[in-house]
């Protein structure tokens, strides 16, 4: 049976620096994912587009990205993160920005669609942020994108995503539903490990 190996470097803004180069190094992998976000994140980078409207994204993903791009492509393996946060686009340019300085060929795509245009959100309101599928980073991988930017989508949605455009699941095609449902619980126990596991239930016995 064919397999696509789905390797995870990150749960949340500021998690281990070195994760993108250990999972990179640490065994053979298909695609390699990345999840930034949670809601006090947002909060977070509201704050920081609020002050900056070219900012908005997890600023430690390109910093983390341009000690592992080389690796990355040598390797063949592509990357989908949600790190775009509230602004996918501007990170995506970032990303394009770094390549072209290494010197190294990858195509960029993101996703966008998950934060409205800026408005106003009710008082005391920073943003609003809607959680999207798995169905945008799948044409993006379809079209040959080696690095996918999206800003919020489900935690699983990292691993839906790739997993649709390499076995070529439609999820209006009633027979490909249970293998979605299946990368659905591989992509959360691959972000949530702990959660998927009871770690965070504190009466265990």
């Amino acid at each position: 049976m064919d397999t696509l190996r789905i390797g995870n470097a990150s749960g949340f803004y500021g998690d281990r620096f070195d994760a993108l180069r250990e999972m990179l190094t640490g065994g053979p992998l298909d695609v390699l994912t990345g999840d930034y976000l949670a809601e006090l994140t947002l909060l977070i980078l509201g704050r920081d587009r609020r002050k900056d409207p070219a900012l908005g994204y997890a600023k430690t993903f390109p910093r983390q990205l341009e000690e592992c791009l080389g690796l990355a492509v040598d390797r063949g393996v592509r990357i989908v993160t949600n790190a775009g946060g509230l602004n996918p686009a501007a990170l995506a340019d970032e990303v394009r920005t770094l390549a072209a300085r290494l010197g190294v060929p990858v195509r960029v795509a993101h996703v966008e669609g998950g934060t409205p245009a800026d408005g106003p959100w009710g008082r005391g309101a920073l943003t609003a942020d809607a959680y999207l599928g798995g169905a945008g980073i799948a044409a993006c991988l379809r079209a040959g994108a080696d690095i996918v930017v999206t800003g919020r989508v489900t935690d699983a949605a990292l691993v839906t995503g790739p997993a649709a455009a390499h076995f070529g699941w439609d999820p209006d095609d009633p027979d490909d539903l249970d293998a979605l449902a299946g990368a659905v619980v591989a992509g959360h126990v691959l972000e949530c490990g702990t959660q998927a596991t009871g770690g965070n239930y504190a009466f265990f016995t």
